[in-house]
């Protein structure tokens, strides 16, 4: 398990204020009182995610907290040149910004390129593989995935 980082800490505490109390304290967020926000996602910062597989050139960050959305949750992949294994407890959507994805299944891969849009259905063990680089957008549900395991 990775160890939390203070400046996550930070992140998500602005974000809970900023949802609480209209604050805005990210520009590149906007949060109306309605619920409705913003992101812009070319200025998000990917930090490095632990595989288990030393090596592999992986970076995401989750866009949305569980506190602002309980039910769905969204967030950046990149990947370089690498393959890892993976399985979902929950329904997945990813769409390609740049690059390939293949989602490999039983040896057989689905293979999307830039616009293209994946589904994978919870219970899908899978490895999420690139044979270059690729950045996506992925959207999971239930975005409390973690406490269905």
């Amino acid at each position: 398990m990775q160890a939390v980082s203070r400046d996550l800490i930070e992140q998500i505490v602005k974000q809970v204020l900023a949802v609480q109390f209209g604050e805005q304290t990210d520009p590149n967020r906007s949060v109306d009182p309605s619920g409705v926000i913003a992101v812009r996602g070319s200025k998000i910062k990917l930090e490095p995610f632990d595989t288990g597989k030393p090596g592999d050139k992986v970076w995401l960050a989750d866009i949305y907290t569980v506190d602002e959305n309980p039910r769905l949750g969204a967030g950046f992949m990149e990947m370089d040149h690498t393959t890892f294994e993976w399985t979902l407890n929950y329904d997945e959507i990813d769409y390609i910004i740049d690059g390939t994805l293949e989602i490999i299944v039983d040896g057989r891969a689905t293979v999307g390129h830039a616009g293209d849009v994946i589904m994978i259905p919870k219970g899908s063990r899978i490895k999420f593989s690139t044979p270059s680089t690729c950045r996506f957008l992925y959207t999971v549900y239930p975005a409390n995935w973690e406490e269905q395991a």
